[in-house]
């Protein structure tokens, strides 16, 4: 499966993007469409805006972990930093249902935005959203004196999900070697001093990633 529900692998953008999380529980029924919005959870998972940073909030029932500890670096470190809000942004604006929410546009530029619009549409198109726990891990930094980066990392998707808003039914799929995904991201630092992504890919069940 891929990152985000079946529904979804149709459209063209997941050949640079993944979509649905597969877990190890029984699948639900999907609801059906619906313009009622799942925002009644109070958000736990936050960021504090930042030098001009916009602040992320998200729902209670999703949460992250990322197992990538400080290089030590100073700009390794930001974009290390930066990448974790930039995961979290396109998250918030599937849970606020616009592709265009502020946080996202803060951390995408070039083709990884136009990519990422559409991978959020089609999340408002299905009145869905994304919901349970992310792991990022193996972490491998690169910055250039031109002001541009490289990450490559892994992504645990085995206990995230999709779920549907009408009735907040959650999609459950079966844990299996595309549950893990290696990302390559291209960043580049903008005039407000933040690492912004340009270009990402990602290739699923990958040697590196899976346990």
């Amino acid at each position: 499966m891929n990152r985000r529900t079946a529904f979804l692998t149709t459209l063209a953008v997941t050949t640079a993007l993944t979509l649905t999380a597969c877990g190890s529980e029984d699948t639900d029924t999907p609801a059906k469409s619906s313009d009622k919005a799942a925002g009644s959870t109070a958000p736990s998972s936050s960021a504090p805006a930042s030098d001009d940073r916009p602040a992320i909030e998200l729902p209670a029932d999703l949460s992250y972990t990322f197992d990538w500890p400080k290089t030590g670096d100073k700009e390794k470190d930001a974009v290390l930093a930066d990448s974790e809000q930039s995961i979290k942004a396109v998250d918030q604006a599937i849970v606020h249902q616009n592709p265009l929410d502020k946080a996202f546009l803060s951390y995408y530029e070039g083709e990884a935005a136009v990519q990422t619009e559409k991978f959020i549409q089609a999340y408002v198109d299905a009145k869905a959203r994304v919901t349970g726990k992310y792991r990022y891990y193996n972490p491998t930094v690169q910055v250039r004196d031109s002001g541009s980066a490289s990450l490559v990392y892994c992504e645990d998707q085995s206990k995230a999900f999709d779920m549907y808003l009408k009735d907040r039914k959650v999609n459950r799929t079966p844990v299996t070697a595309n549950s893990y995904v290696l990302y390559t991201t291209q960043l580049r630092k903008n005039d407000e001093g933040v690492w912004v992504v340009t270009k990402l890919l990602s290739e699923r069940g990958h040697d590196q990633c899976r346990p």
